[in-house]
């Protein structure tokens, strides 16, 4: 475990990125945002070359995250004069505010060398490409735009700042805590690494409250006891009891409260679950920042946006007395608290750090900028490493083809593959070919993502011609599909009203030839045709196939146990088509030891004086190995973000 931690934390420390727009906070000022030029160019031989432009107006275009980004670039004789953004579909609140953010930079700087905007460089990248493809049609040179590098203007500069609590991470959890804890009469400076206020909660469509207000008043409520006892079980009593109950009997006031501060979620049924929608994506990092405004600069408290925290202060007798963090210029920022509280979100886009603590190499579906520099702080000032420190939320299946496909197809005809992967109808495989699962697990999120991941990076899924027929004629209910993907809702938002089991899937052949000639799927004539166009073994998936034929055949699936009813006929004809399925992780899960109270604890279990950590961060104490909830990553977030910063702040009025 040392071994794997210590290279993570190497790899963690390696990758961390501080990019985006430059913003400051003054010393004597409780302003949450200060802009100042933070910016300067390094002069070397190919930088002081001088560069030249036809006037004019250009166009650029390169793919984003979301899809095309399309600019619109005014040059004069020698200079960048304005950037125009024609067309962008990014992320509200990440990828949106990194594409202003970087035109900023590159008009102030007159410089292609910009890194990206941590948390959201497919953005950063595409609006970078799109104004170089500008500069390219005025007969700019790229090459001397991208020497000018822009480095800290301000690295020398150290700002000193005293405060009750300091919290790390402006999240669902960070902002939480920093509310609740202004609402008790603390003075908090809540600092985020990038420009955007919201974290992993502006990409997540649902939390879980326990029996809120709106869950109870519906008449669907949930039996506590059995829950948490069900809970226990279900992560092998591995898990801490008394963080279980907290958050299953104390969540449900967070409902009111959150609604109380204007952040109104919407209860819904799904499935006999209480959940609760989150606001409209667009609104939410506003009401977040409102919240902030109303409590904690209310209180005397501050916003310090595009700031990283890089390590904690201790006293001589190891509590934590504050932190050191760096703003995007370089300027060194002290803070000296009584607490700090941890929200960082966990370390989910270090690659190598999942890797070597828990073996997936899928997919990062969470924010871009949580690579773990949280944990390595508290590791470093004594925290301690918990057992399941590698335990991942993996949640949804995702189709690598789907992205692609949108370039040529109408959304609803992009996603078929994708809609294939959440049916229990359709035969799945292995990468080595073999069958690993009751294709019935795709019915629930964490079933489907965690049988996947142990059997690899990837799963394929097997439809046959027989199979397309039916789908192209009567669509999903022609497979026998028993109720529609369990997909999250903004992965069919904008084709909800074809999103039925009797729409007919148009085009179906031609859209799996497109996914095989884009590389994200295979097609074969023949059951051994495709197991060799796949990469598979032959023999182990032709094996498979016949068994399961036969389970087809007698209504019996002696590999699995199957139901009959999911048993749909596949025909004995091709070809064949194999989809690629790869499974999305949200997040990771823990790192850190906390009590009831959310204080970090040391190796000896015993609290580590100043320190707190929620979110993310902390909530390892609620599972085993790996992340089973339905909503409760982002309800658990907010929740213990609300009681953490109480339970900091009455620490200090006691």
């Amino acid at each position: 475990m040392n071994k794997l931690v210590k290279k993570g934390l190497i790899i963690s420390l390696c990758v961390i990125m501080i990019m985006g727009m430059f913003t400051g906070c003054s010393n004597n000022s409780a302003d949450t945002e200060t802009t100042a030029v933070l910016t300067e160019v390094v002069s070397t031989e190919s930088s002081e070359s001088e560069v030249s432009f036809t006037v004019g107006t250009f166009n650029g275009i390169a793919e984003g995250k979301e899809g095309n980004i399309e600019v619109a670039v005014t040059f004069s004789a020698d200079k960048i004069e304005s950037i125009e953004i024609l067309n962008q579909q990014e992320t509200e609140g990440i990828g949106k505010e990194a594409l202003e953010s970087m035109k900023t930079q590159i008009l102030e700087s007159q410089s292609l060398g910009i890194d990206s905007v941590s948390g959201a460089s497919y953005s950063s990248e595409a609006l970078l490409s799109a104004v170089e493809a500008a500069v390219l049609e005025a007969g700019g040179d790229v090459a001397v735009l991208k020497s000018r590098a822009v480095v800290k203007s301000a690295a020398d500069k150290v700002e000193t700042y005293d405060t009750d609590i300091v919290v790390v991470g402006a999240g669902a959890s960070g902002v939480s805590a920093a509310v609740s804890a202004a609402d008790e009469g603390s003075k908090v400076i809540l600092i985020e690494k990038t420009s955007t206020v919201g974290g992993a909660s502006n990409l997540s469509w649902a939390g879980k409250f326990y029996n809120s207000s709106a869950a109870t008043a519906s008449g669907l409520t949930v039996a506590v006891e059995d829950e948490i006892s069900s809970w226990i079980v279900n992560n092998h009593w591995r898990v801490d009891a008394a963080a279980i109950r907290q958050y299953v009997v104390k969540s449900g006031e967070t409902y009111d409260w959150l609604s109380s501060k204007g952040y109104n979620t919407t209860f819904i049924n799904f499935f006999g679950e209480q959940l609760h929608m989150l606001p409209p994506y667009e609104t939410r990092q506003g009401l977040l920042r409102n919240m902030i405004s109303e409590s904690v600069e209310a209180n005397g408290g501050m916003l310090m946006t595009e700031t990283t925290g890089k390590s904690l202060i201790t006293d001589e007798n190891g509590a934590i007395t504050g932190l050191v963090a760096e703003k995007l210029d370089g300027t060194k920022v002290e803070i000296h608290a009584k607490i700090v509280i941890l929200a960082t979100g966990g370390y989910a886009a270090n690659a190598e750090m999942v890797k070597e603590l828990f073996g997936f190499e899928g997919i990062n579906g969470g924010l871009g900028q949580n690579v773990g520099e949280g944990l390595k702080m508290a590791w470093d000032a004594g925290a301690k490493i918990p057992d399941n420190v590698g335990g991942q939320m993996l949640h949804q299946t995702l189709a690598s083809a789907t992205s692609k496909l949108k370039k040529e197809y109408s959304s609803f005809e992009a996603s078929y593959p994708l809609m294939l992967t959440y049916l229990p109808t359709v035969m799945n495989v292995g990468p080595s070919g073999a069958r690993f699962r009751d294709e019935a697990a795709t019915l629930t999120a964490v079933a489907a993502a965690n049988t996947s991941a142990f059997n690899g990076a990837y799963h394929y899924v097997i439809v046959s011609q027989e199979q397309i027929d039916k789908l192209q004629t009567l669509g999903m209910q022609g497979i026998e599909a028993p109720r529609l993907p369990g997909m999250p809702p903004e992965f069919y938002a904008d084709f909800s009203d074809q999103f039925t089991l009797d729409t007919p899937w148009e085009n179906i052949a031609s859209v799996l030839d497109q996914m095989v000639a884009n590389g994200d799927g295979y097609k074969g004539s023949s059951v051994e045709d495709l197991a060799k166009n796949a990469g598979m073994d032959v023999e182990l998936f032709k094996e498979s196939f016949n068994q399961y034929q036969n389970a087809i055949a007698t209504g019996k699936d002696e590999a699995f146990g199957k139901d009959s009813a999911y048993l749909s006929e596949m025909g004995t004809e091709g070809p064949y088509y194999a989809i690629k399925a790869e499974i999305n992780n949200l997040g990771s899960v823990g790192g850190l030891l906390v009590n009831a109270k959310f204080q970090v604890l040391n190796d000896n279990r015993v609290p580590l004086k100043g320190l707190y950590a929620v979110g993310l961060e902390s909530e390892g104490v609620l599972f085993n190995d790996t992340y089973v909830g339905n909503g409760v990553g982002i309800g658990y977030s907010f929740t213990s973000g609300r009681l953490g910063g109480t339970y900091a702040a009455q620490e200090l009025n006691n």
